[in-house]
């Protein structure tokens, strides 16, 4: 996939990779696919060490997208599944075990969305005064 600079993309996106970063998600990557997907325009991907941390990652993007008043179009997390999922409709928030994201392997699904560098968007983020 082919990284991508920043120019144009959405704040929530912004503050969602920034709550995930906060929280110490690893493995954060972010696929522009716009274009390559008719369901969203970028998805977020981001491993938990543990389903506590799934749990605190969650919450924490649930948390921005409920401050910038964006609609929800779904949340799944069954209780130990590894999965975590946030559906906030132009972005989709996917959360995993390092085992469930290996065997999910969404990256790969998705090798024709275009990578953003997560780096990029922690340095144009400026937080919202509240």
């Amino acid at each position: 996939m082919k990284k991508r600079k920043t120019p144009g993309t959405p704040p929530l996106l912004k503050r969602i990779v920034r709550a995930l970063d906060d929280k110490k998600a690893e493995d954060l990557k972010v696929i522009d696919v716009i274009g390559v997907s008719s369901v969203t325009d970028y998805l977020v991907l981001a491993t938990g060490t543990s389903e506590p941390h799934l749990r605190a990652l969650r919450i924490a993007v649930e948390k921005e997208v409920d401050e910038a008043g964006s609609p929800v179009a779904g949340r799944e997390s069954g209780t130990m599944s590894g999965w975590v999922v946030i559906d906030a409709y132009q972005i989709m928030v996917h959360v995993f075990t390092e085992r469930k994201r290996s065997a999910y392997n969404l990256e790969m699904l998705w090798r024709d969305g275009r990578v953003i560098d997560h780096n990029a968007l922690l340095e144009d983020f400026t937080q919202p005064s509240r």
